[in-house]
């Protein structure tokens, strides 16, 4: 593993995590150690390990996963992890090279199991009966890696799979009766979540959340929201509202955050508590029927 080794030693190992950019962790006494990418994956981690496997969430808050570059303190934590959960088709290249490069370590793309996937867009988190596919895949890994708590691992994964199926239900129900089935965005990271519920994604820029939408582009959306009756442009925390705030201005709508969940929340939320908050203000902005 030449690229791996080189970026090993350019940092010393008496060097601490914080350091060299170290990603966070969640410590188990024993057991397996687990690398996940970025923070759905990290939550589906630690939510099947429990007590039983100390779980890293590789991307640091404040870093677009997107982005990720690793330190070489990272790059040594994925060479001695015992599996390494990431997301595949390009979504973080980084982590996929050194992916790649391992010999000795277990690894799972999340991507493997999912059916019908839209083309470019990576945010299968977004619908929770994806994360189900994913959680089962993670619990069935862990599995392979640590036999003895087996069943810790299996009991774990069911109980969040009920909350999955549950938050799946309330999405369902609440996004049944609507007024208006257009969610227009700023970023198009809702393409599963629009797919699974009935819902029209409507992006003023594409995938990628630091491109900017051409002026027609912009003029588009907005006689797009004024002949709908859109009332709400929604936008991301981590991403400047300029864009939806200055289509907003033009169209007569307002502006509201809908989180795609590529970040650790503030505790002490979790992502059920944030997928809930984009329920309540998706329900909000299209008129649906309590």
């Amino acid at each position: 593993m030449p690229r791996l080794l080189l970026l090993v030693l350019s940092c010393s190992s008496l060097l601490s995590a914080a350091a060299c950019g170290g990603p966070s962790e969640a410590t188990s006494p024993s057991g397996p150690r687990v690398i996940a990418a970025f923070y759905p994956l990290a939550f589906v981690a630690q939510e099947i390990a429990g007590e039983s496997a100390s779980v890293m969430n590789l991307s640091p808050p404040g870093v677009e996963p997107h982005d990720l570059e690793l330190a070489p303190d990272q790059v040594r934590a994925l060479s001695e992890a015992d599996l390494v959960v990431y997301l595949g088709a390009g979504f973080q290249p980084a982590v996929e090279d050194i992916v790649g490069e391992l010999e000795e370590t277990a690894t799972l793309d999340a991507l493997d199991a999912q059916a019908d996937l839209l083309e470019g867009d990576p945010h299968v988190w977004l619908d929770p009966r994806r994360l189900v596919v994913i959680a089962d895949a993670v619990a069935a890994r862990l599995t392979e890696v640590d036999p003895n708590d087996a069943q810790t691992y299996e009991e774990n994964a069911a109980a969040l799979n009920a909350h999955l199926h549950s938050l799946d239900e309330d999405f369902a129900a609440a996004l049944k009766n609507c007024e208006r089935d257009e969610l227009v965005v700023s970023h198009e990271a809702f393409g599963y979540l629009t797919d699974r519920y009935g819902l029209e994604q409507v992006g003023v820029s594409g995938i990628d959340p630091e491109s900017e939408p051409s002026p027609g582009r912009l003029a588009e959306v907005a006689e797009f929201v004024r002949d709908k009756g859109v009332t709400t442009i929604f936008f991301e925390a981590q991403v400047s509202p300029d864009i939806a705030e200055v289509l907003a201005e033009e169209s007569g709508a307002t502006t509201e955050v809908l989180d795609p969940l590529e970040f650790p929340p503030d505790d002490p939320s979790d992502y059920f508590d944030v997928m809930r908050d984009n329920l309540a203000a998706i329900a909000g902005a299209l008129g649906c029927a309590r």
